[in-house]
């Protein structure tokens, strides 16, 4: 498997299955509006997108958005997207796409990395526990976990 950053001549890697990932939240498919999401981001430098490799076949992808923090002056880093397809889960993609995400971070001078995941997506919390993240302030319909980098 290799992790790599994406940039706007890349998009096409995760254009599918960020649309996956919007089905599997129970939006309607539409690999249009998949794609100008994607590439307007980029095109926009408004995130940092990593895809997980198998050979050529793109298997899983995260992307981030930038948090600023006026009185610790920094950028810290939102993961607000990951995903695997279906047909290769349970083969430590996630772990290692969040792995790669950590290590970004850090070398990005953030203080910590932010997440949220529905209350009851249990596999993708143990995911975030067992790398590390935290639970913080109350549970409501989505629990905010951080990890310092």
């Amino acid at each position: 498997m290799n992790i790599k950053r994406i940039n706007l001549s890349e998009a096409n890697l995760v254009i599918g299955l960020f649309d996956k990932y919007r089905v599997f939240y129970k939006k309607d498919s539409d690999i249009g509006l998949a794609e100008r999401f994607i590439k307007t981001r980029l095109g926009n430098n408004e995130s940092v997108i990593f895809v997980a490799l198998e050979g050529d076949q793109p298997t899983g992808f995260t992307q981030l958005y930038p948090k600023y923090s006026s009185v610790s002056a920094v950028k810290n880093w939102i993961l607000n997207d990951l995903y695997v397809d279906s047909n290769y889960r349970k083969q430590g993609i996630g772990e290692a796409l969040i792995k790669k995400v950590m290590d970004f971070a850090k070398s990005d001078g953030a203080a910590y990395v932010q997440l949220e995941t529905a209350v009851d997506n249990y596999t993708a919390q143990s995911l975030y526990e067992g790398i590390g993240f935290q639970k913080q302030g109350p549970v409501t319909e989505y629990s905010l976990y951080r990890i310092p980098v």
